[in-house]
């Protein structure tokens, strides 16, 4: 009886040894394994200061998608060159897929086509698209430039001159914000000056010469860097603000909603800047998986005065939280 014993114990220590081994080798439980995608963010800009709500939305999606984000920013602003180099290297080292914000949409659409990516590429910041790209997450930069023109004509004077600042027409979508800014304006009696940073162009002698004869102008700032710029000198100096008293500019940083909130700035032009960030994503880990994605996402643009930033329709667009 004891020797039988014995044996059922060792036959069941063995059983037990032998389903160890089973169970460890993944031959009878076997884990689900959770695949994580690698996505590159490549922006037009060496600092993401201009990029929070963006980032928060691509945050969200990364988070829900199971995404390994990389953000990456320039050392030389609106270099396209420079981006395409980022590009090559991100695809080298294995990148799932790319989000591509261009410095110079047509540039970069031109040299993205002669360069044929082995990962998917998602652009943003402009609908120019490219036959290279999987999608592309936008606004209609003229129809929004349209809605900014409109509401400079209905606030300010007839004849009142018009300053319009750009860092650099060609970066990012600042020239097709101007084509639809001067559509509007078009036949309304206003003269519009374009200031371009690019060239030497700069806001305070303008308002400053304004200033100084004791005439007034409404200012358009077709960037956010640009309209921080603008807001800064108005709030610093009383001449100008008198100078100026019709400020208009895009983006939605905290910097720029509390410009608002002042009244230093009439109106800013903005768009959803989260959804951007999630639909890239999104997309990107669509494009990875093979599956059929939109190849073009037109986000909607909106024009807001202060007294929207009370307003719960634009609560969570300006305020994102992720």
């Amino acid at each position: 009886m004891l020797k039988r014993e014995r044996l059922l114990w060792a036959l069941f220590a063995g059983i037990l040894v032998f389903l160890y081994l089973l169970s460890s080798t993944d031959l009878i439980i076997k884990e689900k394994k959770t695949e994580v995608y690698t996505v590159s963010v490549i922006i037009s800009d060496t600092s993401d200061e201009m990029y929070g709500s963006f980032k928060k939305g691509v945050e969200q999606a990364a988070a829900e998608y199971n995404v390994d984000i990389r953000f990456i920013t320039l050392y030389e602003k609106g270099d396209s060159a420079q981006q395409m180099e980022f590009l090559r290297r991100e695809i080298d080292d294995g990148t799932g897929a790319v989000i591509l914000e261009p410095a110079n949409p047509r540039e970069c659409m031109a040299l993205l086509d002669a360069f044929p990516p082995a990962s998917p590429v998602i652009v943003t910041g402009s609908l120019l698209h490219s036959e290279r790209a999987a999608a592309c997450v936008g606004v209609d930069a003229s129809l929004a430039g349209r809605r900014l023109g409109e509401a400079v004509c209905r606030d300010s004077i007839p004849g009142l001159p018009v300053l319009v600042l750009a860092e650099n027409m060609d970066y990012g979508n600042v020239q097709e914000l101007y084509d639809g800014l001067m559509s509007a304006m078009d036949g309304q009696n206003h003269e519009t000056r374009l200031y371009e940073t690019l060239n030497g162009e700069h806001m305070e002698e303008a308002v400053g010469a304004l200033a100084e004869q004791g005439e007034r102008a409404a200012v358009v700032a077709l960037d956010p860097s640009s309209t921080r710029e603008a807001a800064r000198l108005l709030e610093e100096d009383p001449d100008y603000r008198k100078a100026v008293p019709w400020l208009y500019g895009t983006g939605a940083t905290p910097v720029l909603l509390n410009y608002l909130d002042q009244g230093t700035i009439r109106g800013l032009l903005t768009s959803n800047a989260f959804d951007n960030g999630y639909l890239c994503v999104e997309q990107a880990v669509g494009a990875i998986r093979r599956q059929t994605v939109e190849t073009e996402i037109a986000l909607d643009s909106y024009y807001i005065e202060k007294e929207a930033l009370r307003d719960r329709q634009y609560e969570k667009m300006l305020y994102p939280m992720s």
